[in-house]
């Protein structure tokens, strides 16, 4: 297995950990801005746009709040989404794919014909955007917010699974061991479910991987839109939205800055583990 693969697990194992452990690590509050008293003048001021330092590593931002510690933060709302939508939609999907393909006919014509297209012709971040806007109405409390989201992602996500799920059962279903399984007598459930679909699943965990790279850059598009959880929550994609004025950009770049290379970094990495794994379950594709 190739070293990227590697790489990958230990830039994922670390956004993981940071962000499961994030009250341990994060040094501030992430909602409040950092303020101090000014010896002089005696007036409590806030430290805006700081720049990195010993007491701020990653600087604050405009308004004063520890840009650390709200990428901190961000990562739970990031991977939070990411994982919920890889499993939902994972599993509608699987499940939609694996009846397809196992039964075929009509029903097949119509799920692989009809449905399959009909979701594969919207571009999948307009689609989501639509449905988020037309779930949230006005003034969403942040619970809201991040359900619609996940309900979004996993509606135009679960089309990938189906079809990967589909082109395998049809594969597999014509292996010597489930027509013998057949021809003994089992039933459809049971030739399905444990001789068909646990032969079929290797495609599938290239296809989560890969997937929850693109669910954690969807959930960064939609929040830097303004379509994610509402300020002043921290996520990635509403940090790199609030520091994309002219102002930020040539005074306070720290704050565009580390929250890019920390959505960059954990979409490589889990880029990084789909493509490892596709080179391992696949024996064409493996390296000599």
């Amino acid at each position: 297995m190739n070293r990227l693969f590697f790489i990958g697990i230990v830039l994922a194992s670390v956004f993981i950990i940071t962000a499961a452990l994030a009250p341990l690590i994060a040094p501030y509050d992430p909602l409040a801005p950092f303020e101090y008293v000014d010896p002089v003048t005696g007036v409590e001021r806030t430290l805006k746009n700081q720049w990195p330092s010993s007491e701020h590593w990653f600087g604050t931002d405009s308004l004063g709040r520890d840009v650390f510690s709200r990428l901190v933060y961000g990562a739970r709302v990031s991977l939070f989404v990411g994982i919920t939508v890889v499993l939902i939609a994972g599993i509608v999907g699987t499940i939609i794919g694996a009846i397809a393909g196992f039964y075929g006919g009509w029903l097949d014509n119509f799920l692989a014909g009809y449905v399959f297209n009909v979701f594969l012709a919207f571009p999948g971040l307009l689609l989501a955007i639509a449905i988020v806007a037309f779930l949230s109405g006005t003034n969403p409390s942040p619970e809201d917010r991040m359900r619609h989201l996940i309900i979004a992602m996993c509606i135009t996500g679960w089309v990938g699974y189906a079809r990967v799920m589909r082109g395998q059962v049809l594969k597999v279903r014509e292996y010597d061991f489930v027509q013998a399984a057949r021809a003994l007598g089992a039933g459809g459930m049971r030739q399905l479910f444990i001789h068909i679909l646990p032969n079929a699943i290797q495609p599938l965990i290239v296809q989560a991987s890969l997937a929850m790279a693109g669910a954690v850059l969807a959930e960064a598009s939609l929040s830097f839109l303004g379509l994610g959880l509402p300020p002043p929550a921290p996520t990635w994609g509403t940090m790199i939205d609030e520091a994309r004025g002219i102002n930020t950009l040539t005074n306070a770049t720290h704050n565009l800055l580390f929250p890019g290379i920390a959505l960059a970094l954990t979409v490589l990495a889990f880029n990084f583990i789909g493509d490892g794994l596709r080179e391992y379950l696949d024996p064409k594709q493996r390296r000599r």
